[in-house]
């Protein structure tokens, strides 16, 4: 990973609360290229003895789903045993909560077909859902993995992105679970999702899928799985993904990052809640340093193009973008946003936020360009 120039802290929070003022003026409006190049530099190493910068203010819609969540009472997870978090209320119960409030109905967005089922994992069966639109196909696929810290959540959480991206790219999505700790230590979870990977290659047929057309993504911890899994392909001769959709993912381990910093309090991830999720998925600190984890530092030569997303309020931030930036100087085409005054988890939150929907658009375009670019290639003579 290229290092990147040091730059004043102090001008730069200067900057960025003008632009916030601004934005203060429009919560939901979209931010601008001036915007996307503050936050790149918000995301630098500060100077020595600078001070951190304020976190940022969500925006109104993001702020409403903040407030049903509060509302819920959720105990800090970082307190808690991993079975007493994993009974935890969710944003996606904030969600729902807002939409009652807001008289809307809480039933899922529809899709052509839902099928429950169990794969071969690495070490015995696990739960997947497959997602397909309306149609005979064959349908491009992605394999799609939750958020969760490698910890908590699983297929109900996390239930509207799946159905969102196959709307929206009108290809089979198969939400894979996997492993999680601290019952099954790293890497427990990255094996499931390679597994997972390979079983999809091998049965995109009976999907209704193309098996040539297969993409990953995933969110938070999936969003690491999801990069891990092109890294796994690649260095085990695996057929690639065509494209790979990263959503404010897990990609190193370093919590003294400015995000990290700035967002230490952060709803609803914060610095806490990160250092509990690794104590409770790696065995030892080392495996913190693995590839798989500090995907930063890896080799992340000969990876499909990426589609990178981050939020302003989420202490994953940092290491987003430094992935964006190092996945480009590794020679791989890199659709990067970051999505000023929304935070950690907003990707799913399409029903409640224009945000979402914004995001969810930018991912199935990066999914379909992929689709695509393997159909000019399997037309070529």
């Amino acid at each position: 990973m290229a290092v990147r120039k040091e730059r004043s802290w102090k001008v730069v929070s200067v900057v960025s609360v003008v632009l916030l003022g601004a934005a203060a003026c429009s919560p939901n409006a979209r931010q601008t290229e001036t915007a996307q190049i503050v936050t790149a530099e918000a995301d630098s190493v500060p100077a020595a003895g600078a001070g951190v910068r304020k976190a940022a203010l969500p925006d109104q819609q993001m702020q409403a789903v903040l407030t049903e969540l509060q509302a819920l009472k959720p105990k800090p997870i970082a307190q808690l045993s991993a079975i007493e978090a994993r009974k935890q209320p969710t944003p996606a119960d904030a969600v729902k909560a807002l939409l009652r409030k807001q008289g809307k109905s809480t039933a899922p967005e529809p899709v052509g077909n839902v099928t429950n089922r169990t794969i071969p994992g690495a070490a015995g069966p696990i739960p997947v859902r497959i997602y397909t639109p309306k149609g005979a196909g064959p349908f491009p696929v992605v394999v799609y993995y939750h958020g969760g810290g490698w910890v908590i959540a699983d297929l109900d959480t996390y239930d509207a992105s799946p159905r969102a991206l196959t709307n929206l790219t009108n290809a089979v999505v198969v939400s894979a679970h996997y492993r999680q700790g601290p019952e099954h230590k790293f890497p427990a979870a990255h094996q499931d999702a390679f597994a997972a990977y390979r079983w999809v290659l091998a049965n995109a047929r009976s999907l209704k899928g193309d098996a040539s057309k297969v993409a990953v993504a995933g969110e938070s911890a999936g969003g690491n799985l999801a990069a891990a899994v092109a890294m796994m392909a690649r260095d085990s001769g695996a057929q690639m993904p065509v494209h790979q959709v990263l959503v404010y993912p897990i990609a190193g381990y370093d919590l003294n990052t400015p995000s990290y910093l700035e967002n230490a309090e952060a709803k609803p991830l914060n610095k806490p809640m990160m250092q509990w999720f690794f104590d409770k998925y790696l065995r030892s600190p080392e495996d913190g340093k693995s590839p798989l984890v500090d995907l930063v530092h890896a080799n992340l030569q000969g990876l499909p193009p990426a589609t990178v997303i981050t939020a302003q309020i989420d202490p994953l931030r940092s290491e987003g973008k430094g992935l964006a930036d190092a996945l480009r100087s590794a020679g791989a085409e890199v659709d990067y946003k970051n999505y000023e005054g929304s935070a950690h988890e907003f990707f799913g939150m399409g029903a409640v936020l224009d945000d979402a929907r914004s995001a969810q658009q930018q991912a199935a375009s990066g999914l379909k360009q992929g689709f695509g670019s393997m159909k000019a290639a399997s037309a070529r003579p």
